[in-house]
């Protein structure tokens, strides 16, 4: 399937963002182009879209990921020629090239300092704060990052995207209570995000699995995770990623029974009893092996999943095919 430069990049494969920026050339010459940063002016262009500019973007990232620099500077000149050098998306974006093209850790340097220094103007600017947030965790200043994302917080305690890279942040430290915590304001900003319901129930099994945790914490995360597990795929029921987690902690909890331990809190989610979870782990078993055979057979309806996502949920149904038999 040829890749859009509407979809966001970040959903693009890296042969997707190859394809892409292979046709850079080829698509500059056909996008339209502004001569005039005027909104005025711009008004009466009439291929002046929030569309055009959108695939300017997309392609000068896809341009980055794959190293043609030289086709993501004339995405940035034409961003630039159209919204001006000041527009704090553009900046990003500039700022965003200067990253990519650094060769050395002193010119990253330079680009952290260009940055505190138009915060310092206008720390109001999100989208030079979010690059700056990048940056840090890029050079593994993690301390910094986390307390710019907690400023960023602060300031804008409803950016869904800050809490979800703090709790990503947060994960990356092993520190899962934290974690959760975050990802827990998404769900508040976003109820019926699949994949955050998902991600939560990730987040909550690794909790379950770590070393040091009591018989109740485990009971606790094991859960609360296959609660999350389940609601993603009742948002949406042919989400993978939501069917592998139901099977991974079903399939845990099968194998190794958790003893009956007092919940740490009466208000938690309780664990179902053994038949239900051999429901739910027969559910995500058929789904799962249902996902994995039409992928396989080529049906066009259901190939919008990853191949590394269907290589790991062939792995998972073949290790506890076994267990499945007896």
């Amino acid at each position: 399937m040829t890749p859009s430069l509407l979809q966001p990049p970040s959903y693009l494969s890296p042969a997707q963002a190859l394809e892409l920026s292979q046709q850079a050339p080829n698509l500059l010459r056909t996008l339209p182009a502004s001569t005039s940063s005027s909104p005025l002016k711009s008004i009466f262009l009439p291929s002046d879209s929030a569309q055009t500019w959108l695939q300017y973007e997309n392609l000068l990232i896809s341009c980055l990921r794959t190293g043609d620099d030289y086709s993501a500077r004339q995405c940035l000149e034409r961003l630039v020629a159209r919204f001006g050098e000041d527009n704090e998306r553009v900046m990003a974006l500039y700022g965003l090239v200067r990253e990519a093209t650094a060769e050395n850790g002193r010119e990253l340097e330079d680009v952290l300092k260009e940055y505190d220094s138009i915060l310092a103007e206008n720390n109001t600017n999100v989208p030079i704060t979010k690059r700056r947030i990048a940056l840090l965790r890029s050079m593994g200043r993690i301390p910094d990052a986390v307390s710019a994302l907690v400023q960023l917080l602060d300031f804008s305690p409803t950016d869904a995207e800050a809490w979800s890279e703090l709790s990503d942040v947060y994960v990356s430290q092993g520190l899962y209570p934290q974690a959760i915590y975050a990802l827990e304001e998404v769900l508040v900003l976003a109820p019926n995000a699949w994949n955050v319901h998902a991600r939560l129930g990730e987040v909550q099994f690794m909790a379950a699995t770590a070393t040091g945790a009591s018989d109740a914490t485990r009971q606790k995360y094991f859960a609360e995770a296959m609660k999350r597990f389940a609601r993603s795929v009742e948002l949406c029921d042919d989400y993978l990623r939501g069917y592998y987690g139901l099977k991974l902690v079903t399939s845990r909890l099968l194998r190794e029974p958790p003893k009956h331990a007092k919940q740490a809190d009466p208000d938690d989610f309780a664990l179902p009893d053994n038949a239900t979870i051999e429901q739910l782990n027969e559910l995500a078993t058929k789904k799962l092996a249902e996902i994995v055979r039409r992928y396989s057979a080529g049906d066009k309806k259901w190939q919008g999943y990853e191949e590394a996502e269907i290589r790991a949920a062939r792995e998972l149904l073949a290790k506890d095919s076994p267990e499945m038999r007896r």
